[in-house]
């Protein structure tokens, strides 16, 4: 059996990282914050809260199960690469797991990023750091490494099934409450971002949605098949919490407890709290939702139940394994989307790749014919509930781009 994820030699997935001890704290969040001029005084007062986890952020071992399972999952397809974690802000740094690699004779690197949705700190900030990392490695001389990256999975079939079934068991629960029927309100929940981050988080011809956007297409999505097993209309709404930074900066709103109070005065009692901007179970879903949201209802005598994440679900593990088989069927020049010397498609203000990305559409043509995989892979493509708002892009486009002073300055949805 031929390997799916040919022409690749490894996957990365690419995460935010967390610390895992209080030791590791001020230094993640010095990592976290680089570049944004905040003093220590404030990354001690904005990072308390992992004081009461003794300083151990639940991310690393939710991201090893995902990463277990996938890994098994692409065995079972037949793929025998390795499947490997790397961090932006803590250990394992992308530059030390791409040299791990890269020692063991790695040179083509296909990366899944645990962001399900499209912004600047969700896409383009990973996309630069691991170009960041490359270049070290050039100057290292481990040259001709080169990474490409799956696409966003928010639309996937298995991200919105997972959520789907989570939250008809959170309806189920607050009905053994007494909450039944159309008593209990449905909150989705993602991270706030800025809101200049959000204005450029989609391209600027408006042809695929925004930050915003693509959480209200899922919503939407998740939505209607959680009424159709429920067997009636749901009250739902989108809402943000881990709001940071300054306050005089405006961020997405309504934050989640300003919404419990909300609902609570026009007489909702019952709610559901969906993290839909989340795969896993990290410290912005157990400490702000699990913690604080929690508290709040409770003081407000409100019945709460928060639905799961994602995790390590097998629809949606299968799911994120079907991107990375349509990716590597795109470098097979399998799917149409071969770079044509434009732009990344959905960034704005990208820089433009040129005729690097020509001779690379060559060069992947050429090579195509050699490769064999079995045919229930060849042209393989990932099913989508939605519009999938980060469409299948060119083998290599991803890291022809370097790091740069517009890159960093120019907030993008790409």
């Amino acid at each position: 059996m031929s390997d799916p994820l040919q022409p690749y030699d490894a996957v990365v997935m690419c995460s935010y990282g967390g610390p895992r001890k209080m030791d590791d704290v001020l230094p993640f969040m010095r990592n976290a914050t680089s570049g944004r001029g905040v003093p220590d005084e404030r990354l001690i007062e904005v990072s308390g809260h992992y004081k009461t986890y003794h300083g151990v952020s639940p991310i690393n071992a939710r991201n090893n199960e995902i990463l277990q399972a996938l890994s098994r999952e692409l065995s079972e397809r037949g793929s025998t690469i390795p499947v490997v974690i790397g961090n932006r802000n803590w250990t394992p740094f992308f530059h030390d797991v791409m040299t791990d690699l890269y020692q063991q004779g790695v040179r083509r690197v296909l990366a899944l990023f645990t962001s399900a949705y499209v912004c600047y700190s969700g896409c383009r900030q990973y996309r630069e750091d691991l170009a960041a990392a490359l270049e070290q490695m050039e100057e290292q001389e481990m040259t001709g490494m080169v990474v490409d990256k799956a696409r966003a999975f928010s639309t996937t079939t298995g991200f919105v099934d997972s959520n789907v079934d989570a939250i008809v068991r959170g309806f189920r629960v607050e009905a053994e409450k007494g909450f039944g029927g159309r008593r209990t309100k449905l909150q989705m929940v993602t991270h706030s971002i800025p809101q200049d981050m959000f204005d450029a988080s989609g391209p600027a011809d408006k042809t695929r949605p925004d930050y915003v956007g693509q959480h209200i297409a899922v919503c939407k999505a998740v939505v209607e098949r959680v009424e159709k097993i429920l067997g009636h209309d749901i009250e739902w709404e989108l809402s943000y919490c881990s709001r940071s930074g300054p306050p005089h900066i405006p961020w997405l709103e309504p934050d989640i407890n300003d919404v419990l109070e909300r609902d609570y005065e026009q007489g909702v009692r019952s709610v559901v709290v969906s993290p839909i901007g989340f795969i896993c179970d990290h410290m912005e879903v157990v400490f702000d939702l699990d913690t604080e949201a929690a508290e709040t209802a409770k003081n407000l005598g409100m019945s709460y139940t928060r639905a799961d994440t994602p995790g390590d679900e097998p629809c949606f593990v299968s799911s994120l394994a079907d991107v990375l088989c349509e990716r590597a069927a795109q470098a097979r020049a399998e799917i149409e989307g071969l770079p044509s010397g434009v732009g990344v498609g959905y960034c704005r203000d990208a820089a433009t790749v040129g005729e690097d990305a020509v001779t690379v559409a060559i060069e992947v043509a050429e090579f195509a014919d050699e490769l064999s995989v079995d045919d229930q892979w060849k042209g393989f493509q990932a099913t989508d509930v939605v519009e999938p708002v980060w469409p299948a892009v060119s083998p290599l486009h991803d890291s022809l781009l370097r790091p740069s002073a517009s890159f960093q300055s120019t907030v993008c949805g790409g």
